[in-house]
Parts: C-alpha cells; sequence; structure tokens
C-alpha cells in the first residue's frame, strides 16, 4: 500500500468552509497520488480554534474547549471525505472533553465510516504542567483492510514499551508536534526504534511552520516520513521516505506488509520474536567499581 505523511501547516480559518475546502485539498491531492493511509499531524486540529475567534485561539484553557467543541463536525467530514476517496484517515489528534480534563485523541477513519479511538498516553511536560491535558483511553489495535494499525501519538513513540503494546501491528502512526529540530528528532529517532523492535513501519507526520496566535503551539518543526527495519527487503538506512524540513505538503511511501511478514518470521535479525529474552536481564544493573 502506500502511506502518506502530512508536514501540515496550521491555519487561521475563516468560516467551516474554508477549513472543508482544506481538508479535501489535503485528502484529494494524497489520494491522487494513490495513497490508502493518511496520517496526519498531533494537534493539527488546533487551528479548528481560530474558528471561534483569535482571543479563544490564544487562550490556552478556552482553546482546548473550543476544538473539543468541533470536533463531532470535523470526523463527519473525514468520515465523508474517507468513503468518496476509499482512503484510511489518521486524523489530525485534538482535544478532546472528558469527565475530569481534556486527553489528546486521534481518530482512524476507515472508508466505511468506522471511527477508532486513540488518546495520548503520557504527556509532555508542557502538557502536564502548564496546559493540564491528561492521559486517555488504552492504546488500541485496529483491525483493518489494510492491515493492522496502531497510533502512538508524538511522545508515546518515545517510550519503548507502549511500542512494544503495539507488536501486533503491520504499521504504527506517528503524529506529532514539535517546536525544535531537537524534538523533532527526537520523536524521529522513537519512531525509528519503534520500528526496528517491532520490525514493522512506523509514519510520523509533523505540524510545521508559524501558528503566532496559539500559545500552545508557536512555531514548529517537522517532516513526514515513513521508516521500517533495516532488514531484508527494506533500504538500510531504516528510512523509506522522508520530506524537508518544514517543507509543507505530503511524503508518500510504497510499503509491501508481505515484507514485514517476511522478516519477522526469518529476517537477519529477530529483535520482535526475541523481546522477551530481555526479561530477567533487565533488573537494575550490578555495580562493579573498578579502581
Amino acid at each position: 500500500m502506500k502511506i502518506a505523511t502530512a508536514a501540515y501547516p496550521l491555519d487561521v480559518l475563516t468560516s467551516w468552509s474554508v477549513y472543508e475546502d482544506k481538508l479535501a485539498k489535503w485528502v484529494g491531492e494524497a489520494a491522487a497520488h494513490g495513497a490508502e493511509l493518511l496520517v496526519f499531524p498531533e494537534y493539527g486540529a488546533m487551528e479548528l480554534a481560530t474558528l471561534a475567534g483569535l482571543d479563544v485561539a490564544g487562550d490556552l484553557e478556552a482553546s482546548l474547549h473550543a476544538v473539543s467543541d468541533r470536533m463531532e463536525d470535523a470526523d463527519k467530514v473525514h468520515v465523508r471525505l474517507a468513503a468518496e476517496h476509499s482512503v484510511h484517515i489518521v486524523a489530525a489528534s485534538g482535544p478532546a472533553d472528558t469527565d475530569t480534563r481534556p486527553v489528546n485523541r486521534a481518530r482512524l477513519i476507515t472508508p466505511t465510516g468506522q471511527i477508532g479511538v486513540q488518546d495520548k498516553q503520557i504527556m509532555t511536560r508542557f502538557e502536564d504542567e502548564v496546559w493540564d491535558v491528561i492521559g486517555g483511553n488504552n492504546l488500541q489495535v485496529f483491525e483493518t483492510a489494510l492491515g493492522r494499525i496502531g497510533i502512538l501519538i508524538c511522545y508515546d513513540s518515545e517510550f519503548p514499551l507502549l511500542g512494544r503494546a503495539l507488536s501486533e501491528c503491520d504499521v504504527i502512526a506517528v503524529p506529532s508536534v514539535t517546536e525544535t529540530l531537537a524534538g523533532y528528532w527526537r520523536v524521529r529517532i522513537g519512531s525509528m526504534a519503534r520500528a526496528l523492535e517491532n520490525q514493522c513501519i512506523t509514519a510520523m507526520s509533523s505540524v510545521v511552520g508559524a501558528a503566532g496566535w496559539s500559545e500552545a503551539l508557536g512555531t514548529s518543526y517537522g517532516a513526514g516520513g515513513i521508516f521500517c527495519p533495516p532488514d531484508t527487503g527494506f533500504p538500510a538506512t531504516g528510512v523509506v521516505a522522508v520530506g524537508e524540513i518544514n517543507s509543507p505538503g505530503w511524503t508518500y511511501a510504497d510499503v509491501d506488509l508481505a515484507q514485514v511478514a517476511h522478516v519477522r518470521a526469518d529476517g537477519v535479525v529477530l529483535n520482535r520474536r526475541r523481546w522477551t529474552m530481555q526479561h530477567g536481564r533487565d533488573n537494575a544493573a550490578i555495580n562493579v567499581r573498578l579502581r
């Protein structure tokens, strides 16, 4: 299948139709290139807050709820576009209100109109200490017509045990937003590590450019990227495709899930199968003093 990962700039939206037109253009372009799985970035939905005015969009607390109020309508747009173009879409994540505090929620939308929901697990310091966004539902493996798909939202990709929970996935989507090049590389390195450990494909998307109206986002650095295990039949670098930093648009890659199955069964290395060999060897290391 062909995967498209977005380097997605946020806009000040002057009307709902402007948002619909923007999304239709992005999805239509990816579908025209033959993409079957489209991955939008973390907090890409924050541009919906501008529909409530820039004062709301610039207020940390108000922006959370303004976006949450729009998510159901946004999902309807994604459902329509997924059906129209026969694509699966990992919709840009955004805040979703709960009984306590908002979570950071992504949705996997199928051409048949089904919606799988995945919340971020572990908050960054800003989300936790300033924004008061909380972790949500358990990690899930989505069985789709394309294969098994999981989602690790940004920071989640940097934790190997979260990746291991998705070890049955053929593809792990990694929607991200990072405000520095260091942040981008942390998520990219995490994505590549998860592809190595699970011997699967990871698909990283990014918010790019300035959103000066948002105290939460500001300026973001990133690129789309599709990564793989550096093993038989895959690029030796572990990079199937990667976009230019802060260049808006799609990054595309063709991936063969039969090749994923092959390296899991008979690759040069068998990281995924041998994960349990760490058990008993992963206790705290013994301190040895050498003088």
